[in-house]
């Protein structure tokens, strides 16, 4: 494991848990798709796309991305206000891996119908 995350090989599923709290919470992920591939939304229309977020959660959940950096806020300074979200290269970095992800997913089996016993 990285020495960057404060950890070592005797604790390997600590860099797991620290990255995954970056990226838990029921938006966190719908948000960082709809940024995927240099995308520059504003708050409204991210606030738009993503269907049964509230105003505040979604300040939330962007905020605790800003200061982990993955996402980048920009702000103009400009009447009416307007704040701009992206991903910073890091966050942009994420895109393979929840790519393959979604792959992995994708392969899952069906469940066994009811009384069969499924393949381990």
């Amino acid at each position: 494991m990285s020495k960057k995350w404060g950890f070592g090989a005797d604790t390997p599923a600590a860099g797991v848990e620290e990255i995954l709290k970056m990226l838990e919470g029921r938006w966190k992920l719908v948000i960082l798709f709809h940024l995927f591939g240099g995308q520059v939304k504003r708050f409204s229309e991210l606030e738009r796309a993503i269907d049964g977020i509230s105003q505040k959660m979604l300040i939330q959940q962007l905020r605790q991305m800003e200061a982990d950096g993955i996402v980048r806020r920009i702000v103009y300074h400009q009447v009416p206000p307007k704040v701009e979200y992206c991903l910073t290269d890091w966050g942009q970095s994420l895109c393979p891996a929840l790519d393959a992800l979604l792959k992995w997913a994708d392969l899952r089996p069906l469940p066994a119908p009811a009384g069969e016993m499924a393949d381990n």
